[in-house]
C-alpha cells in the first residue's frame, strides 16, 4: 500500500553450504529492490556466498554495494555450548533493535537460532517466524537425533516451514504448527562461459581425446562420491580411459585421493572452482551420485548448459529432470551408476538427446524472478496483524 512502512525482514544464517548461502542472497537482494528493508545476521563463513547471491540476481552488477547489512552471529554447523550462548544473545539483541516484521531463517540450526531469539519478547507482536529446510537428515544415529531436535524445534515455532522438495516437506507436516509448501530453490544465474574459458576448463579436466565425467559438489559423505568412484573402476579398461574430474572441497579430499590411488582409478581432485559453468560445458558427461538431494544446483546448472547427466534419483532431482533430462539411477548402487555413465559416451545420439531436453527443461523451470516474488508473496501472508 503507498504510503505504508516497508515490510523489515531479517535473514538468519547457520554455517551454511555455498548453495544455502547464495539463495538467501539472491532472496534477500530481490526484496531489498522491491523495496523492504532487508538485514542478514550469520557467521563470518557465510558471508562471502551470501553477498555472491545477492550479486547473481539479473541486474545487481550496477545496484550499489553494501546495501544489504550483514552482522555477525556465529552459528556453527556443531554445536558449541560457549559460541552457541553468544551467537544467541548476538542474534536476540540484533532482532530486538531491528524489529523486523518477518525473521526468515535458512537451515534448521538457524532456525532453531531464530525462534529460542524471538522468545520471550517484550514486543506486543511476535515477529512471524519463515523457516527454509534445505536438507534430509544425515547419516549416523547421533547426528539424526539432532537433526530431528532441530526439526522439532523449527516446526513447532515457525509460522511457515518452506521445503526443497516434496519429501522433505512430506516429514514436515506431521509435526508443524504452521504452513508447510514446497518452495524451489533456483540456480543462480550466469552468463555462458566463453570459447575460451571452456577450452581452459577441458585442460583442467584431463588430456584430451578422452573422455570426461565430472563431478561438482561438497566433498561429504551425502555426496556419494566413493559411489562413483566405485563405479569409475568399472571402466578403467576401457581405451581411451575416461577421466573422472571433481571440482569441490571437503572432508573426504584426502580419502577420495588414498581411494583412487589403491584402486588405479585416474581421478583430478580439482578442488574448489570458479568456473563452474565452463567445467559444465566442457563435460561429456555429469554425474551426480548423491545419497540425497533437494533441487540440486548442480543439476540445474548442468541442465542450462545443454550437458548429458546421469544422476540419483532421490530428492527433488527427478521433479527437475523428469525422465528424459537425465538417466536416473539409484543411490549406493555403483555398477547402474557406471552402466549409465558408459550408455551415454557409447551412444553419441542419446547424449545429444539427453543434452537437448536437459536444455529444453531448464528453460522451463522457474527462474530468480519468480523466487522472489513467491518470497514476497509469502512474507506479505504470514506477516503479524495481517
Amino acid at each position: 500500500m503507498t504510503g505504508s512502512p516497508a515490510l523489515r525482514v531479517a535473514y538468519v544464517l547457520g554455517t551454511a553450504s555455498g548453495g544455502t548461502a547464495r539463495h538467501a542472497g539472491l532472496l534477500a537482494e530481490g526484496c531489498r529492490r522491491a523495496g523492504l528493508a532487508v538485514l542478514a545476521a550469520g557467521p563470518d563463513a557465510s558471508r562471502a556466498a551470501f553477498a555472491a547471491g545477492a550479486a547473481s540476481l539479473p541486474g545487481a552488477a550496477g545496484a550499489p554495494a553494501g546495501r544489504i547489512a550483514y552482522h555477525r552471529a556465529d552459528i556453527t554447523a556443531r554445536p558449541r555450548p560457549v559460541r552457541d550462548l553468544a551467537a544467541l544473545a548476538a542474534l536476540r539483541g540484533l532482532l530486538r533493535r531491528a524489529g523486523p516484521d518477518v525473521v526468515h531463517a535458512h537451515g534448521l540450526r538457524a532456525g532453531a537460532f531464530a525462534a529460542a531469539a524471538l522468545l520471550p519478547s517484550r514486543r506486543s507482536r511476535r515477529p512471524a517466524l519463515v523457516v527454509t529446510v534445505h536438507n534430509a537428515p544425515p547419516e549416523g544415529r547421533a547426528a539424526r537425533a539432532v537433526y530431528r531436535g532441530l526439526e522439532l524445534a523449527c516446526a513447532r515455532r515457525a509460522d511457515l516451514l518452506l521445503c526443497a522438495s516434496a519429501d522433505l516437506a512430506a516429514g514436515l507436516r506431521r509435526r508443524a504448527r504452521g504452513q508447510v509448501t514446497e518452495f524451489d530453490v533456483p540456480a543462480p544465474p550466469a552468463p555462458p562461459p566463453t570459447a575460451a574459458a571452456v577450452t581452459r576448463a577441458r585442460a583442467a579436466l584431463g588430456p584430451p581425446g578422452r573422455p570426461a565425467v565430472l563431478a561438482v559438489g561438497r566433498l561429504a559423505e551425502q555426496k556419494g562420491l566413493d559411489t562413483l568412484l566405485a563405479a569409475a573402476r568399472c571402466w578403467q579398461d576401457r581405451v581411451p580411459v575416461p577421466v573422472l574430474a571433481i571440482a569441490g572441497e571437503g572432508p573426504l579430499a584426502a580419502g577420495l585421493a588414498s581411494v583412487a590411488g589403491r584402486t588405479g582409478v585416474d581421478l583430478a581432485l580439482l578442488g574448489q572452482r570458479d568456473d563452474v559453468p565452463a567445467l559444465l560445458a566442457a563435460a561429456d558427461v555429469i554425474a551426480v551420485p548423491s545419497r540425497w538431494e533437494a533441487r540440486s544446483l548442480v543439476v540445474q546448472e548442468a541442465m542450462r548448459a545443454g550437458r548429458p547427466i546421469v544422476a540419483s534419483r532421490v530428492g527433488g532431482i527427478p521433479a527437475l529432470t523428469g525422465e528424459d533430462a537425465a538417466i536416473l539411477v539409484p543411490p549406493g548402487d555403483p555398477g547402474q551408476l557406471a552402466a549409465a555413465v558408459l550408455a551415454v559416451l557409447d551412444d553419441p545420439g542419446r547424449a545429444a538427446r539427453l543434452a537437448a531436453a536437459a536444455r529444453d527443461r531448464a528453460a522451463a523451470l522457474p527462474g530468480p524472478d519468480a523466487a522472489v516474488a513467491a518470497i514476497l508473496a509469502a512474507y506479505r501472508a504470514c506477516r503479524p496483524g495481517r
